[in-house]
């Protein structure tokens, strides 16, 4: 591999950068209160259950316009939905980037808003969907004008999915399912949600699980509830679906076959995922030494005492181990099949593992580290690091725990279930 970063890729970020500085930065600047220590509060809905308010949507939805206008928006998608089918390495570099500039309108990832899509639901209509489910879903949803929910995990069921309770049971023209889905997202907009269903088989087995798209609006699917989260607002909806009927029309990909959509999901999620907590944590880590330098305690920099330098010194060389392996292993995604088959996506999935439980776990303790640093002020919300914290906390539960991860690795280690070691 060559350890520079391609200059197409290079000319592409200066080019967000401008970006970013003439159409997002003036966009916060006319709405200080969403972005300073009150963000919290007017983006928060409190009287529609914590839900993001109407404001606050309509101001990412203007950042996702200005990014489609712009050009940036679809870049990561396939060529024959208008992007340039950015590659796993170009896109850990822009996600990278993106997060170390600190929070924004530019990669608000509390609701995986960004310049640069992060939708890997296209990716899944593409590969599985229908005509009539590209015609009604996917080309407005790459052109920006719907969301969509992804309704996997369930009140008794995260990690070990192959047990969902949620059952899809064969009738008269369709499909009758009955069951719940729990941090059900973006169900306060979406145009419809794709729910995973069993509908044949026995728990614990991939076959038989059914990936349904349910439109917004159907009976029966409703929600009672969403779950007020560490880091507000929250549009993770407690989902309950009864004797919600739906047409074969309705499944994508293959009967029996959804956790296929569920893993191209999933692993496309992962390797973004960790490049995100990685620019996360060289921002807490860049703004810590820089404060360092300029704070004065007993008459000298903070920056001379060993026990900031240390503290700092270790962070960032975790950064740099972890860049490294995220790089590496994001080229090697992309010499299988041009990386953009599930493939090249699973192939690495313990590397891949690897640096997604290490850098979401350096975010934390780099914005726990920066708060220290910064003294009391660090510990108010008039800095980010707290409000970092408790975005990225999440990231080490979402798209795969920490124990899943290190589990994933063992099996590729130990060679467990018959896997093997590639590369």
């Amino acid at each position: 591999m060559e350890w520079t970063i391609p200059a197409e890729v290079e000319a592409l970020i200066a080019a967000i950068d401008e970006f970013i500085e003439a159409e997002l930065v003036p966009l916060e600047a006319a709405n200080p209160d969403l972005f300073d220590h009150r963000r919290e509060f007017t983006r928060t809905d409190v009287e529609r259950d914590g839900i993001p308010t109407a404001r606050w949507r309509e101001l990412l939805a203007e950042a996702r316009r200005r990014s489609i206008a712009a050009g940036f928006y679809r870049y990561p998608f396939p060529r024959e939905l208008g992007g340039e089918g950015g590659s796993n390495l170009a896109m850990a570099l822009i996600r990278e980037h993106l997060a170390r500039r600190g929070p924004g309108l530019h990669a608000e990832l509390s609701h995986e808003a960004s310049v640069v899509a992060n939708e890997p639901l296209a990716l899944v209509l593409h590969q599985y969907g229908t005509e009539r489910q590209k015609r009604d879903y996917l080309e407005p949803l790459v052109a920006g004008e719907i969301l969509l929910a992804f309704g996997l995990t369930e009140p008794g069921h995260g990690s070990d999915a192959t047990y969902l309770e949620t059952t899809a049971t064969r009738i008269d023209g369709g499909w009758r399912i009955d069951g719940a889905k729990r941090f059900n997202s973006q169900m306060d907009v979406a145009a419809a949600n794709l729910v995973f269903a069993r509908t044949s088989g026995e728990p614990g087995r991939a076959v038989g699980i059914t990936a349904f798209l349910v439109p917004a609006g159907t009976p029966g699917m409703t929600v009672p509830y969403y779950h007020w989260c560490l880091n507000m607002p929250s549009d993770h909806a407690e989902v309950e679906l009864d004797n919600v009927v739906v047409g074969d029309e309705a499944i994508v990909g293959e009967l029996d076959h959804g956790l296929d959509c569920a893993q191209l999901f999933v692993h496309e999620n992962r390797i973004r995922q960790a490049a995100s907590s990685l620019g996360a944590a060289r921002f807490c880590i860049d703004a810590s030494v820089a404060y360092a330098k300029q704070r004065h305690v007993f008459g000298r920099p903070l920056a001379e005492h060993q026990g900031i330098q240390w503290q700092l010194v270790e962070l960032a060389t975790d950064a740099e181990l972890i860049r490294n392996t995220l790089y590496k292993t994001a080229w090697q995604m992309d010499q299988v099949a041009g990386g953009a088959s599930t493939a090249a996506k699973t192939r690495f999935s313990e590397r891949i593992a690897m640096v997604n439980y290490r850098s979401n776990q350096l975010a934390c303790r780099a914005a726990d580290r920066a708060m220290q640093v910064h003294g009391g002020v660090g510990y108010t919300r008039h800095v980010p690091f707290e409000h970092i914290y408790r975005h990225h906390r999440r990231y080490r539960i979402t798209e795969g725990s920490d124990e899943l991860q290190m589990r994933r690795i063992a099996a590729r280690l130990f060679d467990l279930g018959g896997g093997r070691r590639e590369g």
